[in-house]
């Protein structure tokens, strides 16, 4: 189990005060109360719900306004969580039998099945099962695209939540590696925040990588919401990602500084215009369910930087 003290351990053999600069802040800050109150998610009013993996309220705004997108940037949200795990529990694990029995939930996050009793849904799709690129150590935002939009014109639940793997690292245009920590022996190669961390990659390089890997996940999201039908759509994240605020890389659980606690919160509309049919762009699979083990949803989590 990886830990702030472990991950500095690791982190020492390369960049010493560095590292322990980011020990340090990441203890800081999870300890002291540096965000408001987050937002209870399920208590909020909308009707489908589409999660962006790691997505910086900031970027959202960014790539929405430079690009042809009908979506809002104005308002954001505090997430319950700085990882997944953290939002999962927080969104979900309380929550209500009767509210989660109204839920759709459709996701590509393989912690859905380690933190989440999945009986307790409508209904449930985890895509990343069957829809896993092992080439790009991710799951592509096309896969849930198409389920999703099965689950919306066959499913008879009140809400859905459609939860994409992007922006999160790796990114499937760039091919850059995630990860928060090395192996213990260093055996593994410098992730992405490591590079940046350590000064071997360039902030803006990898912020443009990033936000190519938004938009790339945006561009099915646009073919979502003209394909399925919901009164009152909201396009969110689970928790954001910090490029060196406060010497902190990635997204460390139990952080509570804004570029992980904020998120957007674009608030629109869905019409399903029936311009896309899911079985004809679905692409075949060698992977079925009864193949996924226990140490494949580790391997997965470990390809998206997570240290289960």
């Amino acid at each position: 189990m990886s830990s702030p003290l472990t991950d500095a351990v690791r982190s020492l053999r390369h960049a010493g005060l560095d590292a322990v600069r980011e020990f340090v802040s990441r203890t800081y800050y999870a300890v002291r109360p540096a965000t408001p109150d987050p937002d209870p998610v399920l208590e909020r009013d909308w009707d489908l719900l589409v999660v962006l993996d790691a997505c910086r309220a900031d970027v959202f705004a960014e790539v929405v306004g430079a690009g042809d997108y009908d979506l809002p940037t104005t308002e954001t949200a505090t997430s319950q969580g700085s990882t997944s795990k953290e939002w999962l529990s927080a969104v979900f694990g309380s929550a209500d039998d009767d509210a989660l029995a109204e839920v759709a939930y459709v996701t590509g996050n393989p912690y859905s099945t380690k933190m989440l009793d999945l009986s307790r849904f409508g209904h449930v799709d985890e895509v990343w099962r069957d829809g896993w690129d092992d080439d790009r150590g991710t799951i592509p935002p096309r896969p849930i695209t198409n389920r999703a939009i099965e689950a919306g014109r066959e499913q008879d639940t009140d809400r859905m939540v459609v939860h994409y793997m992007q922006p999160h690292f790796p990114s499937i245009v760039d091919g850059d590696d995630d990860g928060i920590a090395l192996d213990d022996w260093g055996a593994q190669p410098m992730s992405v925040w490591e590079e940046l961390r350590f000064g071997h990659r360039d902030v803006d390089d990898v912020w443009e990588s990033y936000r190519r890997n938004l938009e790339a996940v945006l561009e099915d999201v646009e073919l979502l919401l003209s394909n399925v039908d919901a009164e009152r759509v909201v396009v969110t994240a689970d928790h954001g990602n910090a490029f060196g605020e406060h010497y902190i890389f990635g997204h460390p659980g139990g952080v509570g500084i804004p570029a992980l606690r904020e998120v957007p919160w674009s608030v629109t509309a869905a019409t399903d215009e029936g311009t896309h049919d899911p079985a004809a762009d679905a692409e075949p699979t060698e992977t079925t369910d009864e193949e996924v083990t226990d140490s494949t949803v580790e391997d997965r989590l470990e390809s998206l930087g997570y240290r289960t």
